[in-house]
């Protein structure tokens, strides 16, 4: 299983890495339904550091980040909010952290989970050195920037422009822009 597809897979939500229960479902080629309840009858190997719902709010932030994704994220995560056709609740969806994914592996029992959470388990320690690594480059790049001190303008232009790239991109705004005409209802 290509790293890409976990790492793509991993949100950050409420300061914590985390994997949302039916993306979890499909790398482990259940249904999201079985995977839940497996955790529902194990709730208490899931405190709330290995194990969270999403808010509404949380979800409806993941769902505007997908409106430039593809259409099947979007299709899994609306999958999870939308009420049932017979009349069910509705759901948000389950955030895991790395202890609670380690965790699952106990509860679904199968070759393919077993398997499926070291792949998620390499992502997971591969996310936590790139991070460790930018960190390192900030750091170098702040002693650099010391060492050449206020005499050169265009070294700290050039400073300026490499923390420029080291940031993460800007969230995308919590309501999208409308598009189109305006449409004047006296006429």
């Amino acid at each position: 299983m290509p790293s890409e597809v976990i790492e793509n897979k991993i949100y950050l939500i409420r300061g914590q890495k985390v994997m949302l229960n039916a993306d979890l479902a499909k790398l482990y080629a259940v249904e999201t339904k079985y995977l839940n309840r497996q955790v529902r009858r194990n709730i208490k190997r899931f405190p709330v550091d290995f194990m969270f719902r999403l808010t509404k709010q949380e979800a409806e932030n993941l769902r505007c980040q997908f409106g430039t994704s593809s259409q099947e994220e979007t299709t899994v995560l609306r999958s999870q909010v939308v009420t049932s056709s017979w009349g069910g609740h509705r759901y948000l969806p389950l955030a895991f952290t790395e202890q609670g994914i380690a965790m699952l592996s106990t509860v679904l029992n199968s070759k393919r989970a077993i398997f499926v959470n070291i792949a998620i388990m390499r992502a997971f320690v591969k996310l936590r050195q790139v991070l460790a690594t930018h960190k390192e480059l900030a750091h170098k790049l702040e002693q650099l920037e010391q060492k050449v001190g206020q005499n050169s303008s265009d070294i700290r232009l050039i400073f300026a422009a490499i923390r420029k790239l080291m940031e993460p991109p800007p969230l995308p705004p919590a309501k999208p822009k409308r598009i189109g005409f305006i449409v004047d209802q006296d006429h």
